[in-house]
């Protein structure tokens, strides 16, 4: 909607007022002078004389000017939420936290300290991946391939990972805190050497507990310090 404005200018007030009823604090402003300097004075006077179109200009310049600058400034500040869920690796350049990855394949990828958490992991590929210090904080990991993958201190806590794949894995120092699940996973030569289990969790895998890591040389019962 367009603003038209009545500027009076008087020696010493600026008065600005709209031709449609508004409260007074809204339609009546001025700016009071008690003394001005020759050189201001001859300035106040080219401000009398300049003409009406002159005064909306330079009034609406101004606005423009400053509608610009706040939102420059807001858009300093915008950032995307994804930025800060990439993690490292090769892989980092894509969000790999929070997202639905069934199926994806991360064979053979470097995915140091990749960032996985909540994802949905189910039949993915990392056989092979290099995944020391990747997180799968309560990620659905269900029937994906982890054979052969350096899981050294990876974040297993919470985690699904059911009818899974560890074969030859290395999981030295990784976390499993919490309800993670390793039902009806294959385990055959994994390194559970200091991965903290639940109780029933490592009576589980102690039964199904087989082979030695070609990695480490260490049995896979005795890294599950099975009876």
């Amino acid at each position: 909607m367009a603003l038209l404005l009545n500027v009076s200018l008087s020696p010493n007030q600026i008065t600005l007022r709209t031709p449609f009823s508004l409260p007074r604090a809204h339609t009546h402003f001025s700016l009071h002078c008690c003394y001005l300097a020759p050189h201001a004075q001859k300035k106040k006077n080219h401000l009398e004389a300049s003409p009406p179109s002159l005064l909306f200009y330079s009034l609406g310049e101004s606005i423009s000017r400053a509608t610009f600058l706040a939102l420059l400034s807001a858009s300093l500040f915008l950032v995307d939420p994804a930025l800060a869920f990439k993690g490292g690796g090769p892989y980092g350049s894509e969000v790999t936290r929070g997202q639905d990855l069934t199926g994806k394949d991360f064979s053979g990828k470097s995915l140091i300290q990749q960032d996985f958490k909540t994802s949905i992991l189910r039949q993915a590929n990392f056989k092979g991946a290099k995944l020391l210090g990747a997180s799968f904080f309560d990620a659905d990991l269900t029937g994906a391939d982890l054979s052969d993958a350096d899981l050294r201190g990876a974040d297993f806590s919470l985690a699904n990972v059911t009818k899974a794949k560890l074969i030859n894995a290395n999981l030295e120092g990784a976390l499993a805190t919490g309800n993670t699940s390793f039902r009806g996973t294959d385990i055959t030569g994994a390194d559970f050497t200091d991965v903290p289990l639940r109780d029933d969790q490592r009576e589980y895998l102690c039964k199904v507990a087989d082979g030695v890591n070609p990695t480490t040389g260490n049995p896979t019962r005795e890294t599950l310090l099975c009876n």
